[in-house]
């Protein structure tokens, strides 16, 4: 059966262990799959942090960003889905980090190349990813001690478990106004959430 995982539970455990890593993404470049596991965000707000065990992920990503491209006018740049292997070797935070480009031309150069970077606890540089369009191979998950081989075990997260930054935070731009806003957002909802979301209004 094919699970999702909503903003709530959007923790990823792959082993019976505890947690190993917390990763984290910048707003822009927004995490749609952890190897088979799709992840869902809500209306509002985005999923910006995964709890991994020790291992090998394919995680597939999408770059998103508002620009300002004249007065009280706004673009929004979109990637296709990449997907990058990220590699889980020790405890602590790991950071997507990325050179967010200065205008609507460079954004659309990034858009077309995607260049991500990996931050390891406890390193002084990053980690450039190598990014492809379809997903790399991983190695099975590090165990800390044998079991029987068997598919990639998950877990829904506890209460006390470190969970999504709950907040949706606005993107990047000088200034965005409110109808620039709620265009970007809008354009990141799906068909279904839209509908809702019309509903919503209506009823008010």
């Amino acid at each position: 059966m094919r699970l999702k995982y909503t903003l709530a539970t959007a923790v990823l455990l792959l082993s019976p262990l505890s947690q190993a890593a917390l990763l984290s993404f910048p707003e822009e470049i927004i995490p749609l799959q952890v190897d088979d596991k799709t992840i869902e965000h809500s209306f509002f707000s985005k999923v910006r942090e995964l709890d991994l065990a020790k291992g090998e992920y394919a995680v597939k990503m999408r770059y998103t960003d508002l620009y300002e491209v004249g007065y009280d006018d706004h673009e929004t740049i979109e990637s296709k889905p990449f997907w990058a292997k990220v590699s889980i070797d020790q405890d602590g935070e790991y950071q997507v980090e990325f050179n967010r480009p200065d205008n609507v031309v460079a954004a659309k150069a990034f858009a077309d190349q995607p260049l991500i970077m990996l931050q390891a606890p406890n390193e002084s540089l990053a980690t450039t990813l190598v990014v492809t369009q379809e997903r790399p191979r991983v190695a099975t998950a590090i165990a800390s001690e044998p079991s029987t081989p068997t598919a990639p075990r998950y877990s829904t997260p506890s209460t006390t478990t470190r969970a999504i930054t709950p907040a949706p935070v606005a993107p990047k731009s000088a200034h965005p106004d409110v109808v620039g806003m709620l265009d970007y957002w809008w354009q990141q909802a799906t068909p279904e959430q839209k509908r809702l979301f019309l509903e919503k209004i209506k009823g008010n």
